[in-house]
């Protein structure tokens, strides 16, 4: 069967640029993985995400295409990481994420497709695949640089278009990653330094992972590692301090605290957070990623 709208295995170049239509003979005959992730630093006021699904979709049209997350702080790829780690367990296996975090593009750092727990992520090796393959590990990966994958002019600033959508979407048509480049010890992936949770002197100090659009604070301190019950009297016991602010008691919902009060309560991903109701936490307190967060049981 041939590509619909480009003979197979030629070039084609149309107002500067060049596509290669991939014979889909040439690719594995096996079921269709996907559906392919998006999760950018890229926004959505520019072209930049419009791109990768039109490469996407004249590769993979059957392929189903979900935006994870397009507003990731500019170059913040620790952020990047925070996001994925939260969101890959709700997609299903096979899933193809690609990465996009890349504030080293055009430079020497690795481009990489790497299988994690069933799934497939394709990313610059910056570190942004760093909190799921502290879960998981990788059961595999290669590098990305078989030119049959990927547009044929490779850009210096624009990988997500030229490198990572068109690999992707083969992929999802049944390429396997070794397709795509030579292996990788998975060992050798970067990695970056695992959320901040110590405990020392009775306190458990944490850190900011991430600022949600409301304004509230999540921080990398999980119930579960300090072993807080679930019960209102065990919860009430604890504290939770941010720069000069102290809270006593983790509450169950906003509602618990007045309007305009901070309040710290679990998060649905199983994180304290912390929050100022119907406000804005982070401007309230003036707090930044990576700043310090307490905790610890009366």
């Amino acid at each position: 069967m041939q590509n619909p709208l480009r003979s197979p295995g030629r070039w084609q170049h149309s107002r500067s640029l060049f596509v290669f239509w991939l014979p889909v003979s040439q690719t594995e005959s096996v079921s269709m993985a996907g559906p392919i992730v998006l999760l950018t630093d890229y926004g959505l006021q520019d072209t930049y995400v419009g791109v990768l699904k039109g490469i996407i979709a004249r590769i993979a049209p059957q392929t189903p295409v979900i935006d994870l997350l397009h507003y990731v702080r500019p170059q913040q790829v620790r952020q990047g990481a925070y996001a994925l780690w939260i969101a890959e367990p709700y997609f299903p296996d096979g899933a193809i994420f690609v990465v996009v975090v890349d504030p080293e593009v055009g430079t020497e750092r690795r481009a990489v497709a790497v299988e994690i727990n069933r799934k497939y992520f394709l990313a610059p090796d910056n570190g942004v695949l760093s909190f799921v393959l502290e879960r998981y590990g990788a059961e595999r990966a290669v590098l990305i640089e078989n030119p049959a994958y990927r547009l044929p002019v490779l850009s210096s600033t624009f990988h997500g278009r030229d490198l990572f959508a068109p690999a992707a979407a083969y992929v999802a048509q049944g390429v396997r990653l070794e397709q795509l480049g030579l292996p990788v010890d998975p060992g050798s992936l970067y990695r970056l330094p695992p959320p901040r949770c110590e405990y020392a002197g009775g306190v458990w100090t944490g850190e900011v992972l991430h600022i949600d659009r409301f304004g509230n604070l999540i921080t990398s301190l999980a119930v579960e590692r300090l072993q807080i019950g679930s019960s209102p009297q065990e919860r009430s016991r604890w504290c939770v301090a941010i720069g000069s602010v102290t809270l006593t008691g983790i509450v169950r919902t906003f509602a618990d605290v007045a309007e305009g009060e901070l309040c710290a309560y679990v998060g649905s991903d199983g994180l304290i957070e912390i929050a100022r109701r119907n406000g804005h936490a982070a401007m309230h307190l003036q707090v930044q990623l990576g700043d310090p967060v307490r905790a610890w049981r009366l």
